[in-house]
């Protein structure tokens, strides 16, 4: 049931230690032969360096790359060059987004910077390197947490998209409906490209409640009330995960989505394991 357009989200390593453990996974996940690896960012562009070795090491491993890209902490001046750099490596993805702010900044800093939204962002690199790039951005079945409101979150989804992007790729839901409603509703304001959903593997319920409660997911109340009933059984909240999220992408997949792109939080298990599922 894989799609061919199926990949992988990776974090930039912070120590050589890192560096070496994460060649390893890599090595793992790249024996599912993935479209592309994706690498994130800090707040505010902070590990844009890190992202560019780590995109970097992977081209030269031979498999696709697509480093993450901010707008916010960042010049025209410097995403100009740190797009003819891409380029000139040969980089053909990316995926651009708004990004989070640093720590201390707040909403009203958005008006300080050259750039405030993602939509900026996308015109901004059609404008300087014209169709080069296939330029993915970030989608919100559940709602972008700082929106004002579905409909306002829907309306900006579809000008990121009118402003030259390519494809999107969904923040992680637990609920099939939201995705194939949003999809639907997209399509309503005429987003034709493909939205693809993020997959978020389960394995541990206290980092997942975290980071949900941080994006605005929701974590459907028979979910929680199964993790937090096996306490701090590792191997059962992973084997429940599994058969969660399996039962999850075979849904999304049925249900015509054009492919998956999994958080691997840089751990080769958990995607492996649901990806050997899904193609067995």
């Amino acid at each position: 049931m894989i799609s061919s357009n199926f990949s992988i989200e990776l974090f930039p390593p912070k120590t050589p230690e890192g560096v070496e453990k994460l060649r390893a996974a890599r090595v793992k996940m790249a024996e599912l032969r993935p479209k592309y690896f994706s690498v994130t960012f800090g707040a505010g562009g902070s590990t844009q360096q890190g992202t560019r070795d780590t995109v970097l090491d992977i081209l030269s491993e031979g498999h696709g790359a697509a480093p993450h890209l901010s707008c916010l902490g960042s010049s025209r001046d410097t995403l100009r060059a740190m797009l003819a750099d891409y380029k000139a490596q040969g980089i053909k993805r990316l995926v651009a987004l708004r990004g989070d702010l640093p720590s201390g900044y707040g909403a009203m800093d958005l008006s300080s910077g050259e750039f405030r939204y993602a939509t900026e962002l996308v015109e901004f690199i059609r404008a300087e390197t014209g169709d080069w790039f296939c330029i993915e951005v970030a989608a919100y079945p559940e709602m972008h947490p700082q929106a004002k409101s579905p409909q306002e979150d829907l309306r900006h989804f579809a000008a990121k998209m009118a402003a030259g992007a390519d494809e999107a790729i969904t923040q992680y839901f637990y609920n099939a409906d939201a995705y194939f409603r949003f999809v639907e509703e997209a399509r309503k304001l005429g987003v034709t490209a493909p939205i693809v959903p993020g997959i978020m593997p389960i394995t541990n319920y206290a980092q997942l409640s975290r980071f949900s409660d941080m994006c605005g997911t929701e974590i459907p109340r028979w979910i929680r009330l199964k993790l937090a009933s096996f306490g701090d059984d590792t191997d059962a909240i992973r084997a429940f995960g599994l058969d969660v999220v399996t039962a999850l992408c075979e849904r999304l997949l049925a249900g015509g989505a054009p492919g998956l792109h999994f958080y691997s939080l840089n751990q080769p298990g958990p995607t492996t394991a649901i990806w050997k599922r899904l193609a067995g």
